[in-house]
């Protein structure tokens, strides 16, 4: 997939499905908000958030820097989606 092509329901979708898949294998009473952070929640702890990174640029086609690996831009479903949108849109998707 071309990250240039990608919008916000896309990636939203994909990580939703990739959560639930290798971290919430119990049933939520609600769906996660776009603002729960990922570490508050205990939903991913520091292997997680590498497996996430492996899972955005997989699938995604975008490099996660070493420096970019913060809670500013991975912590939360909002975040990671404009993290990918933003770097999908900055051609530095490699």
């Amino acid at each position: 997939m071309s990250p240039t092509r990608t919008n916000a329901a896309e990636v939203e979708q994909a990580l939703r499905k990739f959560l639930q898949d290798n971290f919430l294998f119990d049933e939520l009473d609600a769906p996660l908000g776009r603002d729960v952070s990922f570490i508050a929640s205990g939903i991913l702890d520091s292997t997680g958030f590498i497996e996430v990174v492996g899972f955005l640029e997989t699938r995604f086609g975008v490099r996660v820097g070493d420096d970019e690996m913060t809670p500013e831009n991975l912590d939360g479903i909002g975040r990671v989606v404009a993290f990918v949108l933003r770097r999908a849109g900055d051609g530095s998707e490699t």
